[in-house]
């Protein structure tokens, strides 16, 4: 049923051409901005480093948070190593930690350019990176490195790698070692998995859009499974010391 009179359909499509036309504009605008300001974070963005002396400059000192870790990692060696045991150890009940898998997350938030890296000792390990608003608790894909939108994992299992993100596994051809690598360029929204050995092997590598600080996780999956965060003599060069945003001088 009609309300009042009819207006001329003519009229009715000149005003939503009109209106369309407006907030197009205004999306047009928008979206040169947006595109103006990814460029800018591209073009002032580092080349990504080729080798382990180049990832050092951005070695980021990272530590594991007890209010975070499940209560079957058991934290040590100033809280860059966990373990799984059965039975683990005591944790007081707190609202960051993780309840249905056994994951931990780091206690620094990562920005800027950051390099760490994982070793890997005893089976299969998640090497992650999340949000502070992931999920600890709910179903596997709530909470699950890797298996959301809110947190990126390679699997570091004894003979294979597997990239997981939002539910989508990707599994990663190359030769294992018990070490790997984690370069973030947070701004350019680069993040990018090396295999460590002798030489850097890049294992996998994302493009995306980061749109809050990330936090270094780790998952194991079975008993006696230990991941270490290494702690690397930073490199030098010409009296710099480099962290995860950029040089400093070195006192």
């Amino acid at each position: 049923m009609m309300c009042g009179k009819e207006k001329p359909a003519y009229l009715l499509l000149q005003r939503g051409q009109q209106r369309t036309s407006h907030y197009g504009s205004l999306n047009s605008r928008r979206t040169r901005a947006l595109v103006m300001i990814r460029k800018n974070d591209v073009l002032h963005s580092a080349a990504e480093p080729e080798t382990r002396a180049g990832f050092l400059r951005y070695l980021h000192k990272i530590t594991l948070n007890p209010n975070t870790a499940h209560k079957e990692l058991v934290l040590s060696e100033g809280n860059r190593k966990a373990t799984l045991k059965e039975g683990g150890q005591f944790y007081s009940c707190h609202p960051e930690r993780f309840t249905e898998y056994e994951q931990v997350l780091s206690k620094e938030s990562l920005t800027g350019r950051c390099y760490w890296e994982v070793e890997c000792r005893g089976g299969a390990v998640y090497v992650a990176v999340a949000y502070k608003n992931f999920s600890r608790t709910g179903g596997l894909y709530h909470c699950g490195f890797g298996l959301n939108e809110k947190s990126w994992a390679l699997r570091c299992d004894t003979d294979s790698y597997i990239f997981y993100y939002n539910k989508v596994q990707t599994v990663l051809s190359g030769p294992r070692s018990s070490r790997v690598g984690v370069y973030l360029d947070h701004r350019a929204g680069i993040l990018s998995f090396y295999r460590v050995s002798e030489t850097m092997t890049l294992l996998h590598r994302v493009q995306t859009t980061f749109t809050q600080p990330l936090y270094a996780g780790l998952g194991l999956v079975c008993y006696g499974v230990t991941a270490e965060f290494i702690q690397v003599e930073t490199e030098t060069l010409g009296g710099l010391s480099f962290c995860c945003c950029g040089p400093k001088i070195k006192e």
